[in-house]
């Protein structure tokens, strides 16, 4: 095992459901220095939990107990035990190389690290033209709407500190989940900087992700949050200081 670069302690949530071919690629990028390693599984009907008990002695398994990948991410955070928080997807999109630039970005001083493919470095070897366009949309209406500066809105590569997951009160099942966090990070008054990253393509079978529906979803969330707006106080900061929205990859 490498010797750990930071001295917080890291743990990456990895909701999976059916994806026993994709991980042996998945944990082969995660870097050696990480504390733990919290595999939710979605009741997978193949050799999901096998696969990863046999590449990560010590990895940690809970089984979900809804259905969604937001509830999956939920519990995942609830059972983790390190100062950071990170979470990748198990389809082999996220590279877990890229780990390091997002603690990085955490230990100089954000409270949220956020994954971005179109900051400068970053970028998408699978998302459509259509999933695109529906995406900067969304991001656009998310700026207007909290005054943040987001390139991303709708990427799944994030990483936070851990005594922050109570300001952001997660509470939804689905695929909405990266922009409730990203919205509630900003209500919250947390600083946040932008982590260039390099999206995948899947490696095998196909995405539970269905784009009308999902992004419907998505605006929703988006509208409510609006509405509820209930940052916690000790957390409020000045509107200039709530976010670091940086292009630059953060130094590894």
């Amino acid at each position: 095992m490498n010797s750990a670069p930071f001295t917080a302690s890291v743990s990456v949530v990895v909701p999976a459901m059916n994806e026993a071919a994709n991980l042996p690629h998945v944990f082969a990028t995660l870097p050696g220095w990480i504390d733990e390693v919290i595999l939710v599984d979605g009741n997978s009907t193949d050799d999901t939990v096998a696969v990863a008990k046999a590449l990560r002695p010590g990895l940690r398994v809970i089984t979900q107990t809804r259905r969604g990948k937001g509830n999956a991410l939920t519990e995942g955070f609830a059972a983790a035990t390190g100062d950071i928080i990170v979470m990748i997807d198990a389809d082999g999109s996220t590279d877990g190389r890229e780990i390091a630039s997002f603690v990085t970005a955490l230990v100089e001083g954000a409270d949220f690290a956020k994954g971005s493919r179109y900051a400068p470095g970053g970028g998408s070897d699978d998302i459509s033209p259509t999933r695109s366009l529906g995406n900067r949309a969304l991001t656009l209406i998310t700026n207007r709407l909290y005054g943040t500066r987001y390139t991303d809105l709708c990427y799944g590569y994030n990483a936070f500190w851990a005594r922050h997951l109570d300001a952001l009160g997660l509470d939804c099942d689905g695929f909405e989940i990266e922009t409730l966090m990203n919205v509630r990070a900003a209500q919250a008054g947390l600083v946040i900087r932008e982590v260039p990253s390099h999206e995948r393509s899947r490696i095998h079978g196909v995405s539970n992700l269905h784009a009308v529906r999902d992004g419907l979803r998505v605006l929703r969330t988006i509208l409510r949050e609006r509405v509820r707006r209930t940052a916690p106080a000790h957390l409020t900061a000045h509107p200039s200081a709530r976010q670091e929205a940086r292009q630059e990859p953060a130094a590894a």
